[in-house]
């Protein structure tokens, strides 16, 4: 039972250590992987408001525009 509580603490310890090690490397890939992301749902918020725009202004075009990238309904 012993061997069991320190084998599960080693395990742990090294999945803390493998963690750290993991971030550090790839930490500059994830920190900008998270830049990328904000800028994408920044720019896809502000087409959506621009889209609502449209279809409130000019129905037709907003059909037009629906059509164009996901095809006939």
């Amino acid at each position: 039972m012993l061997r069991t509580i320190f084998s599960i603490g080693l395990f742990a310890v090294l999945g803390l250590i493998a963690l750290k090690f993991i971030f550090g490397i790839f930490g500059i890939a994830f920190v900008l992987f998270y830049a990328l992301l904000k800028l994408a749902v920044k720019i896809g918020l502000i087409l959506l408001v621009v889209y609502f725009i449209i279809r409130v202004v000019s129905p037709n075009t907003a059909r037009n525009l629906r059509e164009r990238w996901s095809g006939r309904a």
